[in-house]
């Protein structure tokens, strides 16, 4: 198997130090060892790394800690340098993607039936083990992604918020044609919307961020609006990107009957009381989304390269990364940061 050159024997990463506020300080900046792989694990060397909103949940504590001190980021691309004893398929340069879901057990009831995402024993990058925030990183070789042909900041964000748009997208059975509503419009939501648009949906945005807008028209959405604001026609479907539990209400009411909304975050505020009559009758559906499958990213990437989608990126340098994250708590910019490496 793969067996490198020297590797650095310590590299630069951040780690969650004290669960807070990003007003707080929560990360630090600090030397780590380069990890070394398992038997079953591939070493690779960070050219990329997504800034996920779950990184600031992590960060800000809205998640509990499973690894203290860990290091966040789940939308890693890298090259592979190193791997493990047990690891066939892989060679020295290969280019490969680190998603959110790192491990299963493959032999519960879930992981049997196709449902793997719903393991019991799951691990997760960047909240149960090291992520990308990082010079360098570890990944299972079976839960590494080959990615298609583009440059790595582009592709970093497909890894998680469009591999869990993608996810969002078919827990909201959007019927062929139909009409979906994106209610917050960042780096997942302007990803979910270009596979919908290019499988025939008209869309509508809905995002208190003008920005955000007009890169929803641009993308082709059918109309963009303020967050509290109906859209123009009834929907059969709606996806929550926002974390906001009091959005709920207003889409439940702007499905058609017999909608679905489903809820893209893995961290929800709390929902409000629902009224019945208005806004789950007419056999009206509200469905989670945890996490995804490996099958759903495959599909996903399949689809990247069928259609031409395209992430909206803002680099950041890899020491800047707080600044990203709160960058992105603030909602100074549209689509999606990425951290590459400093110089």
């Amino acid at each position: 198997m793969v067996r490198m050159a020297a590797v650095p024997a310590t590299m630069r990463a951040w780690v969650v130090a004290r669960p807070g506020p990003m007003e707080s300080d929560p990360l630090d900046w600090v030397e780590l060892p380069v990890p070394r792989p398992r038997d079953d694990e591939l070493l690779v060397r960070v050219t990329a790394c997504g800034v996920c909103r779950t990184d600031l949940h992590v960060s800000e504590g809205d998640l509990p800690v499973h690894k203290p001190r860990v290091v966040p980021g789940h939308e890693v691309v890298g090259e592979v340098i190193d791997a493990g004893d047990a690891v066939a398929g892989f060679r020295e340069g290969d280019r490969v993607g680190i998603a959110w879901l790192r491990r299963t057990c493959g032999v519960c009831q879930f992981c049997r039936s196709g449902r793997e995402n719903l393991c019991p024993s799951s691990e997760y990058t960047g909240w149960d083990a090291d992520g990308g925030y990082a010079e360098y990183a570890t990944v299972p070789a079976a839960y590494a992604y080959r990615l298609p042909d583009a440059d790595d900041v582009s592709i970093a964000p497909l890894l998680c918020a469009g591999i869990i748009g993608y996810r969002a997208l078919l827990r909201a059975e959007l019927p062929a044609g139909g009409r979906l509503g994106l209610y917050g419009f960042g780096g997942s939501a302007h990803l979910c919307a270009q596979v919908a648009l290019a499988e025939g949906a008209r869309v509508h945005v809905i995002t208190r961020d003008a920005a955000s807008r007009a890169l929803a028209l641009k993308l082709g959405a059918a109309s963009a609006q303020g967050f509290f604001d109906p859209p123009p026609e009834p929907l059969d479907s709606a996806i929550l990107f926002a974390p906001v539990g009091d959005v709920v209400p207003h889409a439940l009411r702007a499905l058609d009957r017999g909608g679905t909304a489903a809820v893209a975050g893995i961290h929800l505020t709390d929902i409000p009381s629902l009224v019945y009559e208005d806004e789950l009758f007419y056999e009206k559906q509200l469905r989670s989304v945890t996490s995804n499958t490996r099958a759903d990213g495959r599909a996903f990437l399949e689809r990247v390269a069928r259609y031409g989608v395209t992430a909206t990126v803002h680099p950041y340098p890899l020491s800047h990364a707080a600044q990203a994250l709160r960058d992105l708590k603030g909602g100074r910019f549209d689509g999606a940061a990425v951290l590459v490496p400093d110089g």
